[in-house]
């Protein structure tokens, strides 16, 4: 299986390398169904690779090259590696299809598609990653291959956009080398072992490893789009591609995510960090979050803005579980990296559908799209009922977690203020997602039905919203093996 697992992280790297070397020799005339026909064989086989490295019972562990004498790149594909590789594969061969016929909107799709296949692969080894040195190389190669979906249609705004995406991406990946360095004094083996290994060996924790890991929660906190390095998400998504987006919003803010639980939980110990001012703060840090991103997002206009401060807001949630350090809060904040990756790239790709056949990018202008495109406002609907949290629907499995593992956690006034500052974030992400559906759907008396024209998109565009949008509410009518994989994942490093 180890070679299924560096085919799986290589190929759709190479695949998308010779792409952009052939964007550049051939600047006049593409063939687009040729390039179309190679990356969606890429796609395919990209997943068939993780599938089987996934589902494979061999040896999934690798060592490719050693950086210095007891630093090697190595690869090893755990549970959580597993949840996360399946997750991100679904969302970006999804992205992926829907980008061959919104990608005609934007153009230059062989730059855009080398970059996204680069930038899948980087992904893939981020997840299999087996120490924390392996995870900080692709996690700083994800920022650089990813940036130039942002600034893909070369706007002034798009440039500035990716600017400060990489700014802030790499003040924070800076924030965390230097807790590296730390961790590294504690132990030169920094290989990721499920519950940690640190809080076993520090004798009551000290000073400078405790600062280390807060700027380890504040550098990979910038990426999952934390209070108060988050500016770079409502900054970047209005300007990218939708599909880019969708992917930046779903799945790479996730990255961050990883790293966090990575560090705390395969190489600290919650131990270490639990009762101290880290957790603390990182809890603080992560309601203020939740409680802003709801707020900003109910006061935006701008449609995909709004989302993208949803975004900040939902991660969030993530990030209060992982900081609250108990078996059902972990349960809770895994399932939402689950439920928030399949629904909010099905809200953003729904604004794609929106913007490439109607060209209408403010809320405001939304009266009477759902009697222009009822299919698309409908996945878009169910979506909103998972992000709320309305049951049946997904997120409502994994905010019950969240809220239980808050209420069970004796910490005080967070056991009881979590709970209370989940609920009003879900009536806030009520009040800005939908107005979208009522609008949509109930025009008014007024509404001019006579000048109504069809607009729903093709089939390229329609199956991945109607893929996902299955996932989003079918993982919430039957979540149980899902729920029962993630607690086994959760159990394991309490």
């Amino acid at each position: 299986m180890k070679e299924c697992m560096i085919a799986a992280i290589f190929f759709p790297i190479l695949s998308g390398v010779l792409l952009l070397i052939s964007s550049l020799r051939d600047k006049m005339r593409t063939d687009r169904k040729r390039v179309l026909t190679y990356v969606g064989a890429a796609f395919l086989l990209t997943a068939l690779l993780v599938v089987v490295t996934v589902l494979g019972t061999g040896e999934k562990s690798v060592t490719l090259f050693w950086l210095m004498k007891d630093i090697p790149v190595y690869f090893s594909l755990d549970r959580l590696g597993s949840l996360f590789v399946i997750v991100i594969t679904i969302v970006w061969v999804s992205a992926g299809f829907f980008s061959f016929e919104y990608m005609k909107h934007e153009g230059k799709e062989k730059r855009f598609f080398g970059f996204y296949l680069v930038t899948f692969g980087v992904l893939i080894a981020l997840c299999c990653s087996g120490n924390l040195v392996t995870m900080y190389l692709f996690y700083e190669l994800m920022t650089l291959a990813s940036m130039p979906l942002v600034l893909h249609n070369e706007s002034k705004p798009a440039i500035m956009a990716a600017l400060k995406y990489l700014f802030y991406s790499m003040l924070g990946a800076y924030l965390s080398l230097f807790g590296i360095f730390v961790l590294y004094h504690y132990s030169s083996d920094l290989t990721f072992t499920a519950g940690g290994f640190l809080g076993a060996m520090a004798a009551g924790p000290e000073a400078l490893l405790l600062i280390a890991l807060f700027c380890m929660v504040l550098g990979f906190g910038v990426k999952a789009g934390m209070f108060p390095m988050h500016a770079w998400l409502p900054t970047a998504h209005p300007v990218a591609p939708s599909p880019a987006s969708a992917v930046l919003s779903s799945t790479i803010v996730k990255a961050g995510v990883l790293a966090l639980i990575r560090v705390i939980y395969y190489v600290a110990g919650p131990s270490l960090l639990a009762g101290t001012w880290v957790q603390y703060a990182w809890m603080i840090l992560s309601l203020i979050t939740v409680f802003m991103g709801s707020m900003l997002a109910y006061r935006e206009k701008v449609f995909k803005k709004r989302l993208a401060y949803s975004t900040v807001s939902q991660v969030s949630y993530i990030l209060f579980g992982l900081s609250l350090m108990n078996s059902a809060a972990m349960t809770g904040a895994l399932l939402h990296v689950v439920f928030h990756a399949f629904i909010k790239c099905t809200l953003f790709l729904t604004a794609g559908v929106i913007i490439y056949k109607t060209g209408k990018t403010n809320v405001d202008d939304f009266r009477g799209i759902g009697k222009e495109m009822p299919v698309t406002i409908w996945c878009y609907t169910f979506a909103s009922l998972g992000l709320i949290g309305i049951p049946p629907a997904s997120g409502f499995i994994s905010k019950w977690y969240l809220a239980q593992g808050a209420l069970t956690s004796g910490l005080s006034v967070f056991s009881w203020l979590g709970p209370v500052v989940l609920l009003v974030s879900a009536l806030l992400t009520a009040g800005y997602l939908l107005p979208v559906t009522m609008k949509g759907f109930l025009p008014g008396a007024d509404y001019d039905y006579g000048a109504l024209q069809k607009k729903e998109p093709s089939l390229w565009m329609l199956i991945p919203l109607i893929v996902l949008t299955v996932l989003s509410v079918g993982l919430g009518v039957i979540p149980g093996p899902l729920t029962d994989f993630i607690r086994q994942i959760a159990a394991g490093l309490m």
